[in-house]
């Protein structure tokens, strides 16, 4: 596939046929392009967990504790068992989930930002591999993502952090018509030095 075609039609895939697995070896080549990603300082600061099979349980058990938790914070505990159902399902939607997270640098020259820019590089370039590879996935975040009780379930360090947790899977759909608004609307062009103050 070329570049700029995958590039532009690569989309977000939340649905899977489950009856079409992902090889060990499609997730091999999956996380060699997310490795190629670049790096300040050439810190290569991502990691990677991959769940797949019963391996998922122990991001379905996170979910499930970080919605109890929350319900019993704000007292809406009617229902509960069935909540904790619901969010502990999560984790089975797709047949496998990379659980990317960074790991950056203790070196005083590294800016932290840059470390998670860069690991977030290594979630697109594992994102456009897998559309290459004819594979549907989706980067998923949110609240849960970077609730202590799911840094704990993946025993991140106090200076390690979650950045995406991507689903990956066969998808069972067509993927939607992209749409963007025209990039010369995001584009400022500055072609003169600035006048003087």
């Amino acid at each position: 596939m070329e570049l700029f075609e995958a590039i532009r039609g690569r989309r977000s895939i939340g649905k899977f046929a489950a009856e079409l697995p992902v090889s060990r070896e499609q997730i091999e080549r999956l996380l060699e392009a997310a490795n190629w990603a670049p790096s300040h300082h050439a810190t290569e600061p991502w990691r990677f967990t991959v769940l797949t099979g019963g391996g998922r349980q122990l991001l379905s058990d996170a979910y499930a504790a970080i919605a109890e938790e929350e319900a019993k914070r704000t007292g809406q505990t009617e229902n509960l068992e069935e909540l904790r159902r619901k969010q502990a399902a999560k984790a089975f939607r797709a047949p496998v989930v990379i659980a990317v997270s960074v790991s950056p640098s203790a070196d005083p020259h590294v800016q932290r930002a840059e470390e998670f820019a860069a690991a977030h590089a290594a979630v697109q370039n594992l994102l456009l591999a897998a559309h290459a590879l004819g594979l549907g996935a989706i980067w998923r975040s949110g609240a849960p993502m970077v609730h202590p009780r799911m840094k704990a379930a993946f025993e991140l360090s106090e200076t390690e952090e979650l950045v995406a947790l991507v689903y990956i899977g066969a998808p069972d759909r067509e993927a939607p018509t992209g749409r963007r608004r025209p990039v010369s609307e995001k584009i400022r062009w500055l072609d003169e030095a600035p006048g003087p103050n």
